[in-house]
């Protein structure tokens, strides 16, 4: 993970910095009772790469547009970024929110 930024905290000791990330990185919840397909790209017709067990989290990195899917979380285009070249439907993920909950992929 690269670091945004850096600042000087009140309290902290003479010279002392504290590095933190500029938007901290969250898991969220895969849905209940589902064993999520992760994939190389972000839509359906990308490769299956693993799959998630049920009660599984994930971290987002980035979000894409890519297939539309169903879930229990409703149809969204939004595939989410959780490592390097694994997507999952976002659809499947409680992020809380019908768009975007982290910044557009490169």
């Amino acid at each position: 993970m690269s670091v945004d930024h850096v600042e000087a905290l009140e309290g902290a000791g003479e010279g002392e910095t504290v590095t933190t990330a500029a938007s901290a990185l969250r898991s969220y919840a895969v849905a209940p009772g589902v064993r999520l397909n992760v994939r190389s790209g972000p839509g359906t017709g990308y490769g299956i790469v693993r799959v998630l067990p049920e009660g599984a989290r994930v971290t987002i990195f980035c979000q894409r547009p890519g297939s539309t899917v169903s879930g229990p979380y409703g149809t969204s285009n939004l595939w989410d970024n959780i490592d390097d070249g694994e997507y999952v439907a976002d659809a499947y993920v409680n992020t809380g929110s019908d768009g975007y909950v982290r910044p557009r992929c490169a």
